[in-house]
């Protein structure tokens, strides 16, 4: 049976890991610390942990002012409310001061709760904008890591790696995808499985989405690459143009609007260096809606993200293709 981990869990352990070898690491919160899994760090450093409460704006202007004190700030809450309350913020704030050759301020930004898979929160609150908002902010980077191992290496590298940063968890228990031993770099893709016949790229959750269809195919003699590209910006243009030279077609997958997300981000490439055929997976310019825990595979089914879905578009793209 697979194993399924929680992000949440991961990241608080691995900042207090952090925490510890780090004295400038800071937290900041906005009331939901006790889901962000962030409330162990304050009792373990009560001097570097700040709850602002329900004041996501606030929250942002704490942690650049924190950083320019010279902190290195995790500011963590739902996806809904950032950057969904406070884009000003992050532009004015985080974003756009720049010092020699610093562009921007020193802060992380980490939520959970993105996507769809928040479920029976409902439309209002399931984050589906969040991608195309912060990829198009100067100097920020963005990952959407696809399970706990990559959380934790990410984390790492945050820490260490000058500039603001956006990253989004799931909210659901996630399978693993890589191994520990596995290697991540900003700005570098990972291919997860090589094939000849098409590609598909993924991002976040839908990555074991992607492996799904990958095996569906390989049993109908259709060989697939799948690319996880955890890292949306910078994206990865050279194993995004080499998958389509050799591959011929790509297929993406996102729990995101398909406008302005993930897909966009791709095809941007593709249209740029060798243009292929490409259909893109994700909500398609619709508000989600309430689901239950054991709904959400309904859900998504709803908005055709499913393995068989990501499938069909890969033999869509190979019928016309001939």
């Amino acid at each position: 049976m697979t194993e399924m981990t929680d992000m949440r869990t991961v990241y608080g352990e691995t900042l207090i890991k952090i925490g510890e070898e780090n004295p400038n690491v800071v937290v900041v919160g906005a009331d939901t610390t006790d889901s962000l899994k962030t409330k162990p760090f304050g009792k373990k450093f009560p001097n570097r942990f700040f709850n602002v409460g329900i004041a996501e704006a606030n929250l942002v202007s704490v942690a650049a002012g924190l950083a320019v004190e010279g902190k290195i700030p995790f500011a963590s809450t739902y996806a809904i409310f950032l950057p969904g309350r406070c884009v000003d913020q992050i532009r004015n704030a985080i974003a756009y001061p720049s010092r020699d050759d610093k562009k921007g301020l020193n802060v992380k930004m980490v939520v959970s709760h993105g996507g769809l898979s928040v479920g029976a929160d409902g439309g209002s609150h399931q984050q589906i904008e969040d991608i195309a908002i912060m990829r198009v902010i100067p100097n920020i980077k963005v990952m959407i890591p696809a399970d706990t191992v990559t959380v934790s290496k990410l984390v790492w590298i945050m820490s260490q790696t000058y500039g603001p940063f956006y990253m989004r968890m799931a909210r659901s228990k996630t399978p693993i995808v890589h191994s520990e031993a596995q290697d991540f770099e900003i700005g570098k893709g990972i291919v997860l499985r090589d094939g000849s016949d098409c590609t598909i790229a993924a991002c976040g959750i839908t990555v074991p989405m992607a492996l799904g269809a990958a095996d569906i195919l390989k049993q109908e003699g259709v060989s697939c690459r799948v690319l996880d590209l955890f890292s949306i910006k910078p994206i990865d243009s050279t194993l995004i143009e080499k998958a389509a030279r050799e591959t011929g077609g790509i297929v993406t997958c996102e729990e995101h609007n398909v406008m302005a997300g993930f897909g966009s981000a791709v095809a941007e490439v593709v249209t740029e260096t060798y243009p292929v055929s490409m259909r893109r997976i994700g909500v398609q310019d619709k508000f989600g809606e309430s689901a239950r825990d054991n709904e959400i595979p309904l859900l998504f089914a709803k908005h055709g993200m499913t393995s068989i879905n990501i499938a069909n578009s890969v033999k869509d793209i190979r019928s016309k293709s001939r």
